[in-house]
C-alpha cells in the first residue's frame, strides 16, 4: 500500500474551546492521481465576527450544509487515518484539536510545518504561512499549481491555504535536506515536529530583543519567576529557559 501524504487545513467558527469546523480542505498525495477535498459544513456554533474577518465565511454560505462528520471529506479522512500515512498541517495542534471535537483522533504521522519552520528558519521574524507565502514568493506559483489541481484560489480559504502549504512544503523539505543531508527529510520533519524548540531571543516583555543567554547571566531571577508564575508559558519557552539556566 502506497504511503499517502495529506496536506490539510480547516476554517472554524472561532478559536475558542466551543468553536467548530465550518470548512475542511485537504489534498492527498502519494499516488498518480492527486485527490482534492474541499467542503463547507454547518455548525450550531455561530461564526464569530473575528473569524469571518479572517476567512470570509458567512452564515449564509454554510446554511443547509452537512455537519463536518457528514461530509465526504471527513469520511475520506477517516479512511486515510492509518499509521503508514502522514498528515501535514501548519500549526497542527489547532486543526487536530478541532478535528478531535468531531471524533477524529489521528493515527497518522504528524508533520507540523510551523514547528519544523521554527527549527529550520529560527532567525525569521515570523513563521506564519502567509509570511512565507510572500517571503519565498510562493504566490507567484499558486495559479499554475491551482490550475494543475483544479483548485480555485481564494485568500484565507482552507483549500487555498492547503495550496500555499503544498508549495511551502517543497521549500521546507529542501531546507531540511540541506541541514540534515543524511536523514530522510520526511521522517526528519516528523522528528522535528516532536522535538522541543530552543528559543534564542525574547520577542516580548521587558527583555525583548535580548538573548535568553544574556538574560540568564544578568537577570536569572526573572527567568525563574517566569517559570513559576506565567501559567500560559508555552512548552518551548519552558524548555529553553530550563536549558539556559542549567548551562
Amino acid at each position: 500500500m502506497a504511503k499517502r501524504y495529506i496536506i490539510l487545513d480547516t476554517e472554524t467558527t472561532g478559536t475558542n474551546e466551543n468553536d467548530r469546523i465550518i470548512q475542511l480542505g485537504f489534498i492527498v498525495l502519494g499516488t498518480k492521481e492527486v485527490e482534492v477535498h474541499n467542503e463547507f459544513c454547518s455548525s450550531d456554533i455561530p461564526i464569530s465576527f473575528g473569524a469571518m474577518e479572517v476567512h470570509g465565511i458567512t452564515p449564509e454560505m454554510i446554511e443547509g450544509k452537512p455537519t463536518c462528520q457528514e461530509t465526504t471529506a471527513y469520511k475520506r479522512l477517516q479512511e486515510l487515518n492509518t499509521q503508514e500515512n502522514y498528515i501535514i498541517i501548519h500549526n497542527a495542534p489547532f486543526d487536530l484539536g478541532m478535528l478531535q471535537k468531531e471524533g477524529f483522533n489521528t493515527q497518522m504521522k504528524v508533520i507540523d510545518t510551523l514547528r519544523v519552520a521554527k527549527h529550520i528558519f529560527s532567525e525569521e521574524e515570523a513563521h506564519r504561512l502567509q509570511y512565507f507565502r510572500y517571503k519565498m514568493g510562493l504566490y507567484k506559483y499558486e495559479q499554475k499549481e491551482a490550475d494543475t489541481l483544479g483548485i480555485e484560489v481564494k485568500a484565507h480559504d482552507a483549500i487555498g491555504d492547503v495550496l500555499v502549504l503544498k508549495l511551502f512544503l517543497t521549500k521546507l523539505k529542501e531546507a531540511v535536506s540541506a541541514e540534515f543531508p543524511h536523514a530522510n527529510p520526511v521522517d526528519k520533519m516528523v522528528d522535528l515536529t516532536n522535538t522541543p524548540i530552543l528559543i534564542k531571543t525574547f520577542r516580548f516583555g521587558k527583555h525583548k530583543g535580548k538573548t535568553l543567554q544574556e538574560v540568564a547571566s544578568s537577570d536569572a531571577g526573572y527567568l525563574r519567576w517566569m517559570l513559576s508564575n506565567m501559567e500560559n508559558l508555552d512548552e518551548d519557552m519552558k524548555y529553553s529557559i530550563n536549558t539556559v539556566l542549567e548551562a
